[in-house]
Parts: C-alpha cells; sequence; structure tokens
C-alpha cells in the first residue's frame, strides 16, 4: 500500500472557515424560531444539540417539533377553516369536513435498507463462467443503471469484492472477477477500466507520481460527521474490528435512516473522486479531500458499499486478490465476452463448455501468457484494457501495448542457487557468463531521439530527479548510432579518484528530490548489464549474447561514471575459473555473482574430453551427469531471450550469503502476535511469520519466532503493532494459518530476515502445502530474527516455492550423510514432521 503523502503547513495557523453549511447548521435557526412560537414546545432549540449530530438524531428531534405545532395547527384549522394556507382535498358527498393539507414542515426520513441496490446483489458472480451468462443481466442492470447516465453502479464491484472476501478459494475469487469484467464487458465497457483500477488498489501505474495523500485523521473525521459517532464511539468500533473498512460497515448499519435517499454511487464516480483527491494540491487541498471523502460515504446504499469505500480510500482492499489475479481474470474474461461491436470474435460458450479439463486449461494459459507479457512490457492498465477493448486475446495486443519508451517494463528477476556446484549444474551444456553482483540500486535508463531521458527503480518508480548525474551523462555515453534506447544497469555509489566500490548503505545518503549536480557529495557509477530497446526495435527476443555486444559495441564508456559490469564466459567445466572470479566479486564489496545463460541453443552433452575435471570435488557424481545426459532433450529450454516480470533459471544469483548451508535464511513476512509471558507479557512474543506464495497471493504461515530480539525492538515492536492502530487488524482472507487463534493480527507491510536450523514438515504450518506434501505444510526449528529488511517490499518476500526447494536440498544432504542400509536408512520426508509445535 503505497505511504500517505505528508501533509503541507499552512501559512496561517487557524483553521480555515467552514465553507460549506452542515445539515445541523441548516435546520438551526428554522427550529429555534419555531420553538419559540409554538404553545408548550420544550424551551430548548436547535442550538442546545451535540456538537455532533447524526442526520437521524436530528431529523428525529426536528420531526417531532413539527408534529407538536401540525397537531395545534391542526386543531385550530378544523375550528377556523378561513386560516388555511394550503387547498382542500375533495371529499366525497356526504363525508365529513375535510382535513387541511398540512405539508409546509415535512422532513422525510429514508430507511437505509430500501437504498441497496437489489440488481446487483441477486447476480451469482461466484458461479463458473461456463454456467455464467452476463447477457442475461446485463439488459436489466441497463435500465437500472440508465438513472445514472448509463454508467455501471458502484453496488455491483461492491458485489465482486464481497463475494471474493468471502471465500479462500483462488478458483472462486478468479471466477468471481472473470464474472464481474464479463458483466461489464458486455453491459458498460466504458466502466471496466476504473473498476480494474480500483480493484487493483491503485489509481495510476506506478510510474506515475499519483498518491491519495490520505491520512487516517481524514477518514476518522468523515465517520465521526456522516455517521454521528463521537470519538469514544469510533475507537470503541476501532478496537473491535480493527479494519477500518469493517468499522465503516458497522456504523453504516446502525445509520437506519437518513434525510436524503442517497444518489447511486457508480463506479467511474468513485474512481474520479479518487483523482480528484490524488489531484487537490495546495492551500485548502485538504479541506476538498475531507469533503470528497464525505461526499462518498454520504452517498454509499448499504453497509457493504461503506466497507469497500473505506478500504479503497486506505488501499487495502483484503480481497485476497493481486496483480496476476486480475491479469488471469482479464485475460479469461475476454476469452468469453466482448463489446458490442467490436471486430475480434470469441468462441461459444458452449464449446468451451464441452472442452475437456486439460484443453480449457491450455487454452486459460494461452490467453493468460498474452495479457501477462502485455503487462509486464507495458505495466498501465490505462493503456492494456483499452486495446483489450478493442483487439480482445491476441498476438496484436503485443503490438500495441509492448514496449515503449519512458514506460517502464518489469525487470526479468534471478532464481537463487545455494552454492556454485549447484549452478554448475543447473547450466550444464550451455555457455554462460558471470558478472559482478553489485551492492546497488537497479535503474533502467530510457532515452528517446530528442534526447529527453528517465529512469527507473526496480519496482518502477521513477527517480530521474535523484540522479541529475547520470542524466547529464548520457549524451556522452550514447554512440553516434544510436538515437534511442533503453539499457538496464546498476546504480553503485563510488570514491570518484579511485573507483573504488562503496557500500549499499552509502548510495541511500543521496537525496531522492531536487538534486543539484553541484551539491552532490555521494558519486555514483552506473554498470550497465542489458540492452532492451535500441534505435526504435524492441530486443528482448535476441539472445543475451547479442545483446550485450550491441550494449558494448556502441556505447562509450567513462571511467568510474559509465562503464559495464565485471564479467567472466565459462562452462559448466570451468569450476576453477569461475570459484576465483566469485572470490574476486566478493573480494570487491560485491555480493557474488549473477550468472546469465548467453546462447538459446543447448549444446550436445559433454564430450569425453569435457568430463574431465580438474577440481577435488566432481560437480556431479557420475550417476547424476548419466542422468542428466539422458535428460538433455527432455528438460525445459533455458532461453537466452530478456523476459520482463519472469524469475527464470536462465538467470541465476550466487550470493556470497549462500556459500554455506548455515548462512542460509529466509525473508518472512511478520503477519500476527501473542502476548509474552513473565518478562515480555507487556510485548508480543512470539509472532508468527509467513511467506509469499507467488501463485495465489496468499501469505502461508511457516513459524513462531521469540528470539533474536533485543528489548528495544520488542518495545518499538509493540507500539507500532498496538491494538487501535492501521497496523492491527482483523484476520485477512489470504492469511493461511491453522494453528492456534493469535492474539492480534498484524497488516502484513513489512520484511523480516530470519535464520533457522532446518526445515520440518509440519501439520499445522500451510506453508508450501501442495509442494512437498498434499497434507502437511513446512515449518522452521529454532528460527532466529536478524533483521528488518527496509530495502524489500512484502513482495520480494521468500515465496513458498523457495522453501519447497530448500526443503528438497535438506533431504538430499541427509541421504549422502547417512548409509542406506535397512537398518540405518534416513527418514522419509513423511517421518520428519514438525513435533515441537
Amino acid at each position: 500500500m503505497s505511504s500517505p503523502a505528508k501533509k503541507r503547513k499552512r501559512n496561517n495557523p487557524e483553521p480555515p472557515a467552514q465553507t460549506t453549511r452542515s445539515i445541523e447548521s441548516f435546520f438551526k435557526g428554522q427550529a429555534a424560531k419555531r420553538a419559540q412560537k409554538a404553545e408548550g414546545s420544550p424551551s430548548n432549540t436547535a442550538g442546545d444539540e451535540p456538537e455532533i449530530l447524526s442526520d437521524e438524531a436530528l431529523a428525529r428531534k426536528l420531526q417531532a417539533q413539527w408534529d407538536q405545532e401540525d397537531n395545534a395547527t391542526r386543531s385550530s384549522a378544523v375550528a377556523e377553516p378561513e386560516v388555511l394556507t394550503g387547498p382542500s382535498t375533495s371529499a366525497p358527498k356526504g363525508s365529513g369536513p375535510t382535513e387541511p393539507s398540512l405539508k409546509k414542515h415535512i422532513l422525510s426520513l429514508q430507511s437505509s435498507s430500501g437504498t441497496h441496490d437489489t440488481a446487483s446483489l441477486e447476480i451469482p458472480l461466484d458461479q463458473s463462467p461456463l454456467a455464467f451468462h452476463p447477457a442475461k443481466y446485463a439488459e436489466e442492470l441497463q435500465k437500472h443503471w440508465a438513472t445514472q447516465d448509463g454508467d455501471a453502479s458502484y453496488a455491483l464491484l461492491t458485489r465482486a469484492f464481497a463475494l471474493a472476501n468471502s471465500t479462500t478459494s483462488r478458483i472462486k475469487i478468479v471466477d468471481t472477477l472473470v464474472n464481474f469484467l464479463r458483466v461489464l464487458i458486455e453491459g458498460d465497457p466504458s466502466s471496466l477500466l476504473p473498476s480494474v483500477w480500483l480493484a487493483t488498489s491503485s489509481i495510476a501505474p506506478p510510474y506515475v507520481e499519483l498518491e491519495l495523500g490520505l491520512g487516517g485523521s481524514s477518514i476518522s473525521k468523515a465517520l465521526k460527521k456522516v455517521y454521528g459517532l463521537n470519538s469514544q464511539g469510533l475507537k470503541s468500533l476501532y478496537n473491535k474490528h480493527g479494519d477500518p473498512g469493517d468499522v465503516a460497515f458497522e456504523a453504516k448499519k446502525r445509520q437506519s435512516f437518513t434525510l436524503v435517499k442517497p444518489k447511486p454511487l457508480t463506479i467511474k464516480g468513485v474512481y474520479q473522486s479518487l483523482m480528484k483527491i490524488a489531484t487537490s494540491k495546495g492551500t485548502g487541498s485538504q479541506e476538498i479531500k475531507q469533503r470528497i471523502i464525505e461526499k462518498l460515504l454520504q452517498d454509499t446504499r448499504g453497509a457493504e458499499e461503506s466497507r469497500y469505500v473505506v478500504r479503497t480510500l486506505v488501499q487495502n482492499l483484503r480481497i485476497g486478490a493481486v496483480k496476476t489475479t486480475m491479469l488471469i481474470a482479464l485475460a479469461r474474461a475476454f476469452l468469453f465476452s466482448k463489446p458490442k461491436g467490436a471486430d475480434f470474435t470469441v468462441r461459444p460458450q458452449q464449446e468451451f463448455a464441452s472442452l475437456s479439463k486439460e484443453d480449457l486449461a491450455e487454452i486459460y494459459s494461452n490467453a493468460e501468457e498474452i495479457v501477462k507479457a502485455s503487462y509486464a512490457r507495458h505495466p498501465n492498465y490505462g493503456d492494456l484494457v483499452p486495446c483489450l477493448l478493442e483487439v480482445g486475446i491476441s498476438e496484436e495486443l503485443l503490438l500495441r501495448c509492448g514496449l515503449e519508451l519512458h514506460v517502464p517494463l518489469r525487470p526479468m528477476l534471478g532464481s537463487i542457487t545455494r552454492d556454485l556446484s549447484e549452478m554448475l549444474t543447473k547450466l550444464q551444456g550451455r555457455d554462460f557468463s558471470c558478472e559482478y553482483k553489485y551492492d546497488g540500486q537497479r535503474a533502467q535508463v530510457h532515452c528517446d531521439a530528442k534526447g529527453q531521458v528517465s529512469i527507473f527503480s526496480r519496482h518502477l518508480e521513477l527517480m530521474t530527479e535523484k540522479y541529475p548525474d547520470l542524466v547529464s551523462l548520457v549524451p556522452q555515453i550514447r554512440g553516434e548510432d544510436v538515437s534511442s534506447f533503453i539499457l538496464e544497469g546498476e546504480v553503485v555509489a563510488v570514491e570518484q579518484e579511485t573507483g573504488e566500490l562503496q557500500t549499499f548503505q552509502t548510495l541511500t545518503n543521496r537525496a531522492k528530490k531536487n538534486v543539484e549536480i553541484g551539491a552532490i557529495k555521494v558519486n555514483v557509477c552506473l554498470f550497465a548489464f542489458d540492452l532492451m530497446y535500441l534505435n526504435g526495435e524492441p530486443l528482448l527476443d535476441r539472445p543475451f549474447r547479442e545483446r550485450r555486444e550491441l550494449l558494448r559495441g556502441l556505447f562509450v564508456e567513462i571511467p568510474n561514471r559509465f562503464t559495464w559490469v565485471k564479467s567472466l564466459d565459462a562452462t559448466s567445466a570451468d569450476y576453477e575459473a569461475v570459484s576465483e572470479f566469485f572470490k574476486s566479486a566478493t573480494g570487491a564489496k560485491c555480493e557474488g555473482l549473477m550468472v546469465k545463460v548467453l546462447d538459446n541453443p543447448i549444446k550436445p552433452a559433454a564430450n569425453a574430453e569435457e568430463k574431465t575435471v580438474t577440481h577435488d570435488e566432481p560437480i556431479l557424481p557420475q550417476l547424476q551427469q548419466a542422468e542428466v545426459k539422458e535428460k538433455t532433450t527432455r528438460r525445459r529450454a533455458l532461453l537466452s531471450t530478456y523476459e520482463p516480470d519472469k524469475r527464470l533459471e536462465s538467470w541465476l544469483k550466487v550470493k556470497k550469503d549462500y556459500s554455506t548451508s548455515s548462512s542460509e535464511t529466509l525473508d518472512l513476512i511478520p503477519i500476527a502476535g501473542w502476548h509474552g509471558q513473565g518478562r515480555k507479557a507487556k510485548w508480543w512474543s512470539p509472532i508468527l511469520l509467513a511467506v509469499r506464495n507467488p501463485e495465489s497471493g496468499a501469505l502461508e504461515a511457516v513459524t513462531k519466532c521469540m528470539s533474536g530480539f533485543t528489548d528495544k525492538f520488542y518495545q518499538s515492536l509493540r507500539e507500532k503493532y498496538s491494538p487501535g492502530t492501521p497496523n492491527v487488524v482483523s484476520r485477512p482472507s489470504y492469511i493461511e494459518y491453522y494453528g492456534e487463534k493469535p492474539d492480534v493480527w498484524f497488516e502484513p507491510q513489512e520484511v523480516w530476515e530470519t535464520a533457522f536450523a532446518d526445515i520440518t514438515l509440519s501439520p499445522t504450518y500451510t506453508a508450501a502445502i501442495g509442494l512437498v506434501s498434499d497434507e502437511r505444510g513446512l515449518s522452521l526449528r529454532f528460527p532466529r530474527f536478524l533483521r528488518v529488511r527496509d530495502d524489500k517490499s512484502i513482495d520480494e518476500a521468500s515465496t513458498s516455492d523457495y522453501l519447497s526447494l530448500l526443503w528438497r536440498k535438506q533431504v538430499e544432504r541427509s541421504r549422502v550423510k547417512q548409509p542406506h542400509s535397512d537398518e540405518q536408512r534416513p527418514e522419509s520426508e513423511m517421518d520428519q514432521v514438525d513435533n515441537t509445535i
């Protein structure tokens, strides 16, 4: 979730005058005058009411006063009909005297229960897409939306959110989103893009500096004003539920009546309100934002809408859907549906229903790969969704919404290996390049033919202002034959005179914005390692060897300012050379090596000469070598192409921390805690930690940690995750854990580096369940906290796939160390169960 922007200080310390009249102030004067005139009216006036008064409470008091006035007037009107101010109603012949019309003071109370959008609530969005027919509901919905200028109602999106939140099944979540998107594709395509932004808790792509800039106080004020809560009532609800959205849900439920029937919220309207909040700048912007928030809450119809409006404002929907989920849902939705008048074709739904499970999965997979590839090259829903509406799922999507200058592509990632031997084994029979893995900041540099330069971080954030010295280098490093390019490299702090590398901590001392070249104290060098775009042509499908040759042949080195990563080309037989190169990298203050496949083709199996090993320990036992030779043609090809947003074994990381098994660590996410015992009773201890499931986005519990913490850290942890703060929440639906219920659930937001003794199978923890056992997950024995990884987001935490890889390596090591007789056979995987829970 994006951090809220800092509030700007105003010159005038006094609070600004209220520019809009509240409903209470509107009725205050009139009520006071009537109370003075009415006979027998109570002495209290509306001016004596509490400062915070809900619509319902105020309306009831005013209605009671007006009823007394009307009763008195009605009595006098019957006796003296000539004073009637309204026309008499016609009465049947022979009836009694007509009753006067006395409707000049009518205040209507609208029941909140009657404001629900029943048309949206009845749609079974959680059905299988094979059985769901959006056309069946589109016509009725369009009639319902006609009063809203034909725009889809926010209630429909809320319905999808509520159904997704009610299940932990990833299949159900995807199906719900698919069906929701199909309804919009066929019923209101113009609302599709705003709904995608809202469903992904974002309003713009990551490289656009656009933030809501809302603090908790803004939402608290709005909840108190709109729903008539006082500070104590709000705090009580928050302590009970822990989630701002759930607080809004309960507050809205208690509001039985409203003065005016709210105008239905639309998907477009909510998104436009968020944009107004994000673009409000300067003096008075906080007041503008506050009014927008209050208007959104006032217009919600039903408690669920209130819940998800507030969760949208805090940018945490908690529906168990991640970026990958939305891309999958978009791909499948456009397989089934298309907007009216679109040129592309889709298969009949009956045809999909007749396919086998395997054939359907293959069709899904192909469509998802196209959409994911397009988004990885051009991560902006604002361009992706319009292209999908126009061309559907086709290769043309990659052309229309592909690589573009000044739009960062998602970087390719490397897989982790534990040591050089494992790395050499994985790359058997291939040429590869070993590169220094510098301790710096990854940077993606874009330059167009006009010389405009953009620099993006690994997380696609724009950081051009941070490195004006690199921007000034571009005209010097660009060769004569280069007009436009996208290159990638590592920005490293260096000693300008000697070129000595400095640590990443030194680099962090640079300011992030408004950096003046003359005021720079921390000098940097860009170590370039890849070229993805050149002179208007994408290079992603070229082999790494070719991309590297273009980079080094067309660009100009500037010592200690712009150069290439130091590298060594090798094969799996060059163990000694690679080992020495690894030592030189760690000796030069680098993290280790990045190893990359140079060419696409796989070489034939090693011949007799190549099998001669010069080092003492063979890379593979002879049996393993035979197995590799036999399976060479069957194993998945390791392509040397650049694959955005993928973590493949064609790029491997070998870090110095991985060189020995005793230094294995995991980057885990703290998700919950218990009250400590004895001396630790006032702190949280132990802490429940989780790994990330990269496919579903779920957080899978892996262990409890209570070692490695200092008293100072315990105190700061208790302050950060204190009940009543936004960091303590009700249990998120995307957390998977079946053990003892924690005392508090944390808002997942940070990563802790954690050491451990070994990995065990566990019936309690869910981490990697299904990867090593269908019934048991994996857990860590003797976990120990090392440090908070401030440089990592939760999206970069260790995954369940990686945990299962470590488990298998551990099992293999135990088999090698122990004799294999019947009497001394190592325990099976299923026998190694964590009995310490």
